[in-house]
């Protein structure tokens, strides 16, 4: 009985597959088509989901596959929205909608936004979601190799190091860096924005794009985007990810036996003979670079976001983390943390009349780090010169030390321990808070017309605490007679204030026009406080109680009585820098196919003497679409877009220190043999008298570096606008470099001057 049940259940189970296989073996026809124009559409790919069938259509958009009723086909062609359709019987039509192109997607200039269609100027554009895929920890890494025309590359290797971003070459020999504009607020710090909070970034690489920032462009302009909620349900997301760093290749260097033989050699070869090694004590087989760098160094990226809202107000939230450990020395005295928190907001009220909103971003950042520089002040320097036969401990778990000064040391006493001096020597932590904010408001009287005004404050504060123990490792490496700690805060602030007024308007249809007036104020203040001390008390002798108040060190006289002063404090508020600025811009288009465009605009600066307060910054550039005109489309049908560019424009420069016109009075502090200090001697009695004196040579000539390109590009769209070509040729010239020019015999500093033209 049981068996005649199994036998009739495993006839059911054949004959439903059997069913089954008949049912996919139907085939399934269909057709696809444009659902604007309803022309067919060869081409498309259509897809069984989740299955490896698939197809395409013909010439006149009809396709068949093997499907039955129920199954889900992904529609997908260039240009148009990919589609999810449920078979429901033969014969089907399906309409694909068609995409935007992305020449109508809109793009961020200076003080706006254009169509990309009608952009005149050498601008790129790099979506967050871009930056995202590359799982970076700053945002400028993730850009590496999306920007044509920017380098970008780390300062170092070190967890959190800044990068150097140079726009179209090195422009000035001071601050090469591009000014970073952060949802209209200037001066911002994009390398603590996190790469799931950025909606875009865009470049202005010509002048002709950047002249509208004037004094502040001469190196290129990188305006951020960071996301805004909208309107629907509320949207809870997480992206994260965890991994490990590796360095790729370390250095081979010699081990013991691969040492002594060539030392052995050189010995040799020197006439001293072959040397004894059996008869040294202690030898090792150090492999430094496995000492050095540290396996499996950890790095986090946690970003949590809420955005969502109605037609009237939308919002969005988020909460970072990252972190990172460095592969040279590890996580206890190389190491990264950031904890973020963004709000962004937007408002519509009265019927839409007025927008009101506000972005802010706080960062919380502690790090530790190594020594780094160029090659005699960098940490890994003494791991390729030191004897394998070094050991890393000594037998009393102190890190070994080669140095011996008795006149029958097998040992060179320059040889050190490069492990044991980065584990020394890396006594450091910062603790830094960063904010970046901005509240604004925008009416539309009438129609085209927006005035808006926006309030950006940007806050920094730092506390730098480092400590230097008591060591000695060789006769070059060492700090036998004081242990030192110092302790350095500093905060500052920047206030500014941007009011514009925009108008976009028609002229007969055809002709359209674009205007936009502005003012801009800025204003920063900043303060700094450091000191320094010898001597930590000796139950308090490490980095984590290394405060001032625990060291005792006093002043004191040297052996030939000069005074030793073991304090030093210092401290004083920056100078206040000040600047207003006016602009304005103006474009025109006749069919989106002609496109004019100028800018300028003034800055006015505290850094400069009233003479030449003042500097002015033009552009003007054109464009002709000619893929809008009859004889292009009738004699190169196979390019599917093509657009002319030139550009001409001067951008600014006035990135030094305060009142560097000037010549400012020094007075004397004290008298000591290493400072004498301004002293002035009267009569026979050889008394130093206090006094005055000018630390620097005046130049009241001193005025704005300039820097002036001319361009000339083009943007094209090949094969149905799957293949983007985009081409620029431009001359950058740099007037009037201010630059520190060496003089002779000078008060005390040389003045800064600006140069000629290169």
């Amino acid at each position: 009985m049981i068996s005649k049940q199994l036998l009739s259940r495993g006839m059911a189970v054949v004959v439903m597959t059997s069913v089954t296989s008949l049912v996919w073996a139907q085939s399934f026809t269909g057709s696809v088509v444009s659902a604007d124009s309803g022309l067919p559409i060869g081409g498309a790919s259509i897809k069984v989901k989740n299955q490896k069938i698939s197809t395409s259509s013909d010439e006149s958009g009809k396709f068949a596959l093997k499907a039955s009723t129920g199954t889900v086909l992904i529609v997908t062609y260039v240009g148009y929205k990919t589609e999810e359709i449920t078979v429901t019987g033969p014969n089907m039509v399906i309409r694909l909608q068609p995409q935007a192109s992305d020449l109508e997607e809109v793009v961020v200039i200076g003080y706006g936004v254009q169509k990309k269609k009608l952009n005149t100027g050498a601008n790129l554009k790099v979506e967050g979601e871009e930056l995202q895929k590359r799982n970076q920890l700053n945002p400028l890494q993730s850009l590496q190799g999306q920007a044509p025309g920017v380098s970008i590359t780390s300062t170092s290797g070190q967890p959190g190091a800044d990068m150097k971003v140079v726009v179209r070459g090195l422009g000035t020999i001071g601050n090469s860096g591009p000014l970073y504009v952060i949802d209209g607020v200037p001066g911002g710090d994009i390398s603590v924005l996190n790469a799931a909070d950025i909606q875009s970034i865009d470049v202005l690489k010509d002048a002709a794009s950047a002249a509208i920032y004037g004094s502040q462009a001469a190196n290129g302009v990188i305006l951020v985007t960071t996301k805004m909620g909208a309107a629907g349900k509320n949207v809870l997301s997480f992206d994260g990810y965890t991994g490990i760093q590796n360095v790729s290749r370390k250095a081979k260097l010699l081990d013991a036996d691969q040492y002594k033989l060539i030392m052995n050699e050189q010995s040799l070869n020197s006439g001293a003979g072959v040397i004894d090694f059996n008869s040294m004590d202690g030898l090792a087989n150090t492999n430094w670079m496995d000492y050095m760098f540290k396996d499996n160094a950890k790095m986090d990226n946690y970003n949590v976001a809420l955005t969502g809202g109605n037609e009237k107000s939308t919002y969005a939230l988020s909460m970072n983390y990252i972190g990172q450990e460095g592969i040279v020395g590890g996580k206890d005295v190389s190491n990264y943390q950031r904890y973020g928190f963004r709000t962004n907001s937007e408002h519509k009220l009265f019927d839409n009349f007025v927008k009101i909103g506000q972005h802010l971003n706080f960062n919380y950042i502690k790090n530790r780090g190594i020594s780094v520089g160029n090659q005699y002040s960098n940490t890994l320097r003494g791991a390729f010169a030191t004897s394998p036969l070094s050991p890393v401990y000594s037998d009393n778990g102190l890190y070994g030390s080669p140095f011996n000064d008795t006149s029958n040391s097998p040992w060179y006493n320059g040889d050190s321990n490069p492990y044991g001096v980065m584990m020394t020597n890396s006594n450091n932590a910062n603790d830094g808070q960063k904010l970046l904010a901005d509240i604004f408001a925008e009416i539309e009287p009438i129609k085209g017309l927006k005035i808006r005004s926006l309030l950006g404050f940007n806050y920094y504060a730092s506390e730098y605490r480092s400590f230097t123990p008591m060591y000695r490792f060789s006769i070059y490496t060492y700090n036998q007679d004081h242990t030192t700690t110092s302790q350095n805060m500093s905060k500052g602030h920047t206030l500014t204030w941007t009011n514009t007024a925009s108008y976009d308007f028609d002229i007969h249809t055809d002709h359209r026009f674009s205007a936009m007036v502005g003012m801009e104020s800025l204003r920063y203040q900043g303060t700094y406080l450091s000191g320094s001390n010898w001597n930590l008390l000796s139950q308090f002798n490490d980095f984590a109680h290394a405060y001032l108040d625990n060291t005792t060190g006093q002043a004191h006289l040297d052996e030939k009585g000069n005074v030793v002063e073991t304090r030093t404090v210092s401290g004083k508020p920056e100078n206040i820098t000040r600047r207003v600025s006016y602009f304005g811009r103006l474009g025109y288009n006749y069919k989106e196919k002609y496109l004019l465009n100028a800018t300028l605009r003034a800055d006015g600066s505290s850094k400069f003497s009233r003479s030449n307060r003042w500097g002015y910054f033009p552009s003007v550039s054109a464009g002709w679409v000619i893929s809008s005109e009859e004889f292009f489309k009738e004699h190169l049908a196979a390019v599917n877009f093509f657009k002319l560019r030139a550009s001409w424009g001067q951008v600014g420069n006035q990135d030094i220190a305060d009142f560097q016109y000037a010549a400012p009075i020094s007075t004397s502090t004290g008298i000591t043999s290493s400072n004498p200090g301004a002293h002035y001697v009267f009569g026979t009695s050889n008394n130093n008298i206090a006094g005055a004196y000018p630390s620097r040579l005046s130049n009241p000539n001193l005025t704005w570096e300039t820097s002036e390109q001319t361009n000339i590009g083009f943007d094209a769209k090949f094969a149905n606008s799957r293949l983007d070509v985009v081409a620029d040729f431009y001359v950058k010239k740099t007037k009037n470099w201010l630059v520190t020019a060496p003089v002779l015999a000078t008060p005390e500093r040389c003045p800064l001057l600006s140069m000629a033209v290169t």
